[in-house]
């Protein structure tokens, strides 16, 4: 069965889409059918996998390519169109089989309040009832064309109501976080606001119009998979002192205030699945430093840091080019864990 994840945290840059990029590729490195979907309208996610260099590259693909994104997928519902939704035409990731994207659109938020209104006017309004859960039927039914194992979702940091839904849907999900006083507090932040979408959701789902509409709104089941840490910066292979410090005080906020709050909420996996996965501390999927230019050189060639070859990285010869491959080697090393601690937090609860 398909595993949906979402990538989410309401605080803004902590390589999000860098890291769904990443993870994405390495799942189907390792076998797994993947569809990413961008699901933020900042579309980074989309330009890390097509070319949009022109100055209108993005608004050509969507021309050239009609209904091969997020919103337009979504428009028969969400402008009652006489049809239904149907799969999307996923765009394949040049250079990893297996690997897909439904690409973002710059336009999704303006649907923010159409889904807002029907989230709770919904059982009152039945022009709205198939809106809160056409976001599910879309994802299920591209999945199904593709086989997929895992749809992972990239969310734009916000609490608005598009958010609200994806993560709700979704079987699981991931915090990407910085060892950073705001990173700290959007822990408290979620520790309130994820078991309140639980909470909506199943609610939701107990109501009528939205349990009988075309597109069915489902009741949640959504788990949580850990922290992924990045975005700070080593010295003599350990995080800086600054850095420590931020360490702790991170991962006292994720045990102290964010997994007793899913606990209470039923978000949580069995202690023996996360103890199968050998986690970190405080739930660490992984912990991922800054390596210099590296992120920018894989942006640039659109594909994963630990793909990068020395052409990429600018033909860096001699003693910089060794320093360079190990620091891809450890990205490699990296991601392969987290890909393989994914896998076994998903099919342990599968």
């Amino acid at each position: 069965m398909t595993k949906i994840i979402a990538m989410f945290n309401n605080k803004g840059g902590v390589s999000k889409t860098t890291t769904c990029f990443n993870l994405s590729w390495m799942l189907a490195e390792r076998g797994k059918k993947v569809i990413m979907v961008d699901a933020d309208p900042q579309c980074n996610l989309t330009g890390m996998v097509l070319d949009l260099t022109q100055n209108d590259a993005l608004e050509s693909f969507y021309r050239d390519n009609p209904n091969r994104n997020l919103r337009d997928a979504l428009d028969p519902a969400f402008q009652s169109r006489p049809r239904p939704l149907e799969p999307v035409e996923c765009v394949e990731v040049p250079g990893r089989s297996g690997l897909y994207l439904i690409p973002g659109h710059v336009g999704l938020a303006e649907d923010e309040v159409s889904l807002g209104v029907a989230q709770q006017l919904s059982e009152s309004i039945q022009a709205l009832k198939n809106l809160p859960g056409s976001f599910a039927h879309l994802f299920k039914i591209t999945a199904a064309e593709y086989d997929a194992d895992y749809v992972i979702l990239d969310l734009s940091p916000g609490l608005g109501s598009i958010n609200q839904n994806l993560v709700s849907i979704s079987d699981y999900f991931i915090v990407p976080a910085s060892p950073d006083v705001f990173s700290v507090m959007a822990m408290d932040s979620l520790a309130r606001v994820i078991p309140k979408w639980a909470r909506w959701a199943n609610r939701a789902s107990d109501l009528e119009a939205l349990s009988t509409a075309d597109y069915i709104f489902p009741r949640t089941r959504l788990k949580f998979l850990g922290v992924i840490v990045q975005r700070y910066r080593l010295k003599n292979g350990a995080p800086t002192i600054a850095f420590r410090e931020y360490f702790k005080a991170l991962d006292k906020a994720i045990d102290e205030n964010l997994v007793p709050a899913l606990s209470s909420a039923g978000l949580m996996l069995t202690e023996e699945t996360y103890e199968a996965a050998e986690l970190e501390s405080a739930f660490r999927l992984a912990s991922i430093p800054d390596f210099n230019a590296l992120i920018a050189n894989s942006q640039q060639s659109r594909k994963p840091v630990f793909t990068l070859t020395q052409q990429d990285v600018s033909g860096r010869g001699g003693s910089v080019w060794e320093i360079t491959a190990e620091n891809i080697e450890k990205f490699r090393e990296t991601f392969d864990g987290l890909a393989r601690r994914v896998e076994i937090l998903t099919e342990q609860e599968a």
